[in-house]
């Protein structure tokens, strides 16, 4: 068909891709940063940035013969706007947490965590937009008079490529993660909007999957983008039984799954994806923050503990870490702390404590992806993502732990891929050329396959000396999991 492009609007920066709409193969990239002022993540920023920085991104004729363009943006950013599509003020960042307060009175105001798990699929957080209306109302009542419509980042941005019409959309994957928007029904949740904000706003329209949002004045199509986990996942090539481990300070587990999870205890939280499906999500308040604490703590570093690690056995000579040193989301324990235990004089050494500290990790990263087993959810292959996922003694040890498959692919810029194959879905659909209910079959890049093998029963013995330290330190905390 042609050259479409996916643009991907993070926290730091704008990625552009163009990829050979057929093949997926990426024919040139481009890149530039956004302002984070002052050496520090910012809360909160001004629109326009956006566009300088993809103006930047795409210099040097970066989208020169691209027919369509797809756009992943940061998921739970905020935009509030008046009647007339001026923003009242900046937009306030995924990472902004000042909504904490806010969050928990809206909890309590609907009737608890079953409350929203019922309506939306989850739980509102700092992070949400409908915590963020909240703290707009609370903080900033004379702003909040004017806000007539609200958007999210990568609604914000497609509406910006058309010129600003009068239509505004968004996606069902980037609208999930709005707190006022249900996957299992598809639609709007006005009256939590009401209640966050103290009136009614306009909110853009959810399209279908392989719809697209218009056509720029020049006739360039954009299709509808999505939130950047969304997209990344379709860059991924994600399909039913397929899940995702993220290694990050905390971590996070998503799989593809068929319908809507339905889980009152607001565990899993219940985003859609980009193609029709959902993406059940799990996190973990402590991943490689527990790898660095144990690093530092013995005077090394993450390849200096992944070292270590390989110089013990599997169970670390008895020593078993929860490794619950910030709190943890799953279970729900956000006052607790770490445990180390089994310490005898055989297990003091280094090597077994760096050895406990990625089973413990990766145990609680076990855990998460249980609980969406018990929601019915097929796990038959994981993706590890991550620099982390690139440490010998994850991938030596996380197979056999996690019981399955495990795919550790190339590093790329999988969401603003995502975003380019999504354009070309679109693009496909409109011209009859791809089915609407499918997107464009992609070759995926080759990647580091680790079968557990043998491994599994091993793995098993650690899981359940885990499993027994972790139900004797905090007794029923996984029951209602």
């Amino acid at each position: 068909m042609g050259k479409v492009a996916g643009i991907d609007s993070s926290t730091a920066g704008t990625t552009i891709v163009v990829c050979d709409s057929d093949t997926g193969a990426v024919l040139r990239q481009g890149h530039a940063p956004h302002p984070l002022g002052d050496g520090e993540k910012p809360t909160e920023i001004d629109p326009q940035a956006w566009l300088l920085s993809l103006g930047e991104a795409a210099g040097g004729g970066v989208l020169e013969g691209v027919q369509a363009i797809g756009v992943s943006g940061q998921q739970q950013g905020l935009l509030a706007l008046d009647a007339g599509g001026v923003t009242v003020r900046p937009a306030l960042l995924r990472g902004d947490k000042r909504a904490q307060v806010q969050a928990a009175d809206l909890i309590d105001e609907l009737g608890g965590d079953s409350a929203w798990a019922e309506a939306v699929g989850t739980l509102p957080t700092a992070s949400h937009p409908v915590a963020k209306l909240r703290w707009l109302a609370r903080h900033e009542p004379a702003t909040v008079k004017r806000v007539a419509q609200v958007m999210l980042p990568h609604d914000w941005l497609v509406w910006q490529l058309l010129g600003r019409p009068a239509r505004r959309t968004t996606d069902r994957g980037d609208a999930s993660g709005t707190g006022y928007w249900s996957a299992a029904t598809g639609e709007y949740r006005t009256d939590l909007v009401d209640l966050a904000l103290g009136h009614q706003v306009q909110l853009p329209e959810v399209l279908a999957a392989a719809e697209p949002a218009g056509q720029t004045p020049e006739g360039l199509l954009i299709s509808a983008g999505t939130g950047d986990t969304m997209a990344a996942a379709l860059g991924l090539g994600l399909g039913q039984g397929d899940a995702v481990v993220s290694l990050g300070a905390g971590g996070t587990v998503f799989a593809v799954h068929h319908e809507a999870v339905k889980d009152l205890t607001g565990t899993v939280t219940g985003y859609a994806d980009a193609t029709g499906r959902h993406l059940p999500l799990v996190q973990v308040r402590n991943a490689v923050r527990t790898l660095r604490g144990t690093a530092d703590l013995l005077g090394t570093d993450l390849a200096g503990l992944s070292e270590l690690a390989l110089r013990s056995t599997p169970g670390a000579y008895g020593l078993v870490l929860l490794p619950y040193l910030e709190g943890e989301r799953t279970p729900d324990l956000p006052h607790t702390a770490g445990t180390l235990t089994g310490l005898r004089r055989e297990s003091m050494k280094p090597e077994h404590l760096a050895r406990a500290a990625f089973e413990g990790m990766l145990c609680a990263l076990t855990d998460a992806l249980d609980v969406l087993r018990t929601k019915g959810v097929d796990v038959h292959r994981v993706f590890l993502l991550g620099a982390a996922a690139e440490l010998p003694a994850v991938q030596a040890i996380a197979p056999a732990l996690f019981g399955t498959l495990v795919v550790v692919p190339p590093a790329a810029e999988y969401a603003a891929l995502g975003a380019a194959r999504q354009a070309a879905w679109s693009l496909g659909a409109v011209l009859g050329q791809q089915a609407q209910h499918e997107p464009p079959h992609w070759p995926q890049p080759a990647a580091r396959l680790l079968d557990p093998g043998d491994e599994a029963a091993v793995g098993s013995a650690v899981r359940q000396q885990f499993r027994a330290v972790r139900d004797s330190v905090h007794p029923g905390a996984f029951d209602a999991l």
